[in-house]
C-alpha cells in the first residue's frame, strides 16, 4: 500500500472519530435530557482536550482542520435533521445523524483553504499532514480553488472534489439566449422523447453490463469474512461504479445539450418511487430519471434558463395535442391512436411530450412570452462548500 493511502486512510478514521464523538456526546445529552454543547464547547471537548489525553492522542497526526470539518458536517446533519422535523426544509424527510463506519462505502474528508493545501507546479496536490498526492486531472483549475474534498468510494477509487467560483459572464457566453423551447417525455423504450419528435434512445446500461451479472454469482459463492470475498465485493462494486459512470456521463451530455438549445424545458414530474416497487424497478432505477431532472434543473438556474415541471396526474399520454380532447386511459402496449374528435394519428410519446410543453406553459416561443416560471429547488450543496456562499459556485 502506497503511503499516501496509508495517511489518507488515517485521515478518514480520524475524521469518522470525530464525527461519531460529536453523534454521541449529543445522543447522550438528549437521553439525560440536558441540553446540547455548542459547536465551540464540543470542538475543545472532542478535538482539543482529546489529542492532549492517551486515548485520542493519534487524533494529532492529522490536519485540525479534517477534524474541524469533520464536527461541522456533523453539527449541519443535525441542523437539516431538525429543520426537516418543523418542516422547514424541503424534499423528503432526513432521519436523525448515525454513527459513521470504517466498512461505509464512502469516506472522506475537506480541506478549507486556511488548510494550506496547494497544486504545485508538477500538477500534484500537497495535502497538509498527508504529502503530494499523484492527480490525474479531468480539467484545468479556471481560478483557485476554495476547499478540496478528498473522497474513497466502495470501488476503491479516490477523488479531490474542489470548489471554485465562477463567472456568470463566461457562463453567459457558453450559452448564448435562444427562442426555442421544448416539452420531454421520459420512458423506458425511448429514454427521452422531444416535443419536435426527437426520440433519443435508452442506453440500458446496466443491463447491458455483462462483467457485474458474473461479478456477483463470484461474489454469491465466496465465504463471509474471507479475503476472496472482499476482493469480490471490490469487483463488484468497480462494476457497478462503471455503469454508474457511464449513466451518469449520457445524462451530463443530454441535459447539457438540451440546456444549450432551448431557453425553456418542460418535464413531467414521475413518481419514481412508486415505479420502483413494480416490476419494472431494474428499468426504472437504470434509467436515472431523478439524476436527468435534477441536472436540468441546476443548469438551467446557472444558465439563466426556465425549467418547468408539469403535475405528475396530468394526463399528457390521454389527450390529444391537436385538439385538446381527452380520450381517455390507453394500455402500455397501445403505442400509436387515432384521437375519436379529429381523427390525428398520434405516436403516444410523442403526443406527450407536445402535453408537457403545453401544459408547463411553453407552447409559445421562450423569447418574448410570458413562460410560467417552475417552482426550482436550490442545487445540492457540493462537496466542500461548508461556510460558504454557493449561489454563484459550481465545482
Amino acid at each position: 500500500m502506497p503511503a499516501f493511502h496509508r495517511s489518507l486512510a488515517q485521515a478518514f478514521g480520524c475524521a469518522r472519530v470525530v464525527f461519531n464523538d460529536v453523534v454521541r456526546a449529543r445522543e447522550t445529552a438528549r437521553k439525560a435530557g440536558e441540553p446540547c454543547s455548542s459547536a465551540g464547547q464540543l470542538s475543545k471537548d472532542l478535538i482539543t482536550r482529546a489529542k492532549q489525553s492517551e486515548a485520542r492522542s493519534w487524533l494529532g497526526e492529522v490536519s485540525s482542520v479534517v477534524l474541524q470539518q469533520a464536527l461541522r458536517d456533523a453539527e449541519a446533519a443535525y441542523r437539516n435533521f431538525f429543520a426537516s422535523l418543523k418542516g422547514e426544509r424541503k424534499g423528503a424527510r432526513v432521519g436523525a445523524p448515525r454513527f459513521k463506519s470504517r466498512k461505509d462505502a464512502r469516506q472522506s474528508i475537506r480541506f478549507t483553504a486556511n488548510a494550506r493545501w496547494a497544486v504545485n507546479k508538477s500538477g500534484r496536490l500537497n495535502l497538509p499532514k498527508i504529502g503530494a498526492v499523484k492527480v490525474k486531472w479531468s480539467r484545468t483549475l479556471p481560478v483557485r480553488p476554495s476547499s478540496v474534498t478528498v473522497v474513497k468510494d466502495a470501488a476503491g477509487r479516490y477523488f479531490a472534489s474542489f470548489v471554485i467560483d465562477t463567472d456568470p459572464a463566461a457562463d453567459a457566453i457558453r450559452m448564448p439566449a435562444t427562442d426555442q423551447s421544448v416539452g420531454i417525455d421520459l420512458g423506458l423504450t425511448h429514454f427521452a422523447v422531444l416535443s419536435d419528435g426527437t426520440k433519443i434512445d435508452s442506453p440500458r446500461f446496466l443491463r447491458r453490463e455483462k462483467k457485474l451479472k458474473k461479478a456477483q454469482r463470484e461474489l454469491s459463492r465466496k465465504q463471509k469474512g474471507s479475503k476472496n470475498r472482499e476482493k469480490a465485493r471490490v469487483k463488484v462494486a468497480r462494476a457497478h461504479a462503471h455503469v454508474a459512470d457511464a449513466r451518469r456521463e449520457f445524462h451530463h451530455q443530454l441535459s447539457t445539450k438540451l440546456i444549450r438549445e432551448n431557453q425553456a424545458i418542460g418535464v413531467e414530474d414521475l413518481a419514481v418511487r412508486g415505479l420502483a416497487r413494480t416490476r419494472l424497478a431494474k428499468s426504472v432505477h437504470d434509467a436515472g430519471w431523478a439524476q436527468f431532472v435534477h441536472m436540468l434543473e441546476y443548469k438551467a438556474v446557472r444558465y439563466g434558463r426556465t425549467s418547468v415541471k408539469t403535475g405528475r396526474f396530468e394526463p399528457t399520454s390521454q389527450v390529444c395535442s391537436a385538439c385538446g380532447v381527452n380520450d381517455g386511459p390507453k394500455p402500455l402496449h397501445i403505442r400509436e391512436w387515432t384521437c375519436a374528435a379529429c381523427n390525428t394519428v398520434h405516436d403516444r410519446d410523442h403526443n406527450a411530450a407536445k402535453n408537457v410543453k403545453t401544459a408547463a406553459g411553453l407552447a409559445v416561443a421562450a423569447c418574448g412570452a410570458q413562460v410560467r416560471p417552475g417552482s426550482l429547488p436550490a442545487p445540492r450543496d457540493e462537496a466542500g462548500s461548508h461556510g460558504f456562499s454557493t449561489e454563484p459556485r459550481a465545482a
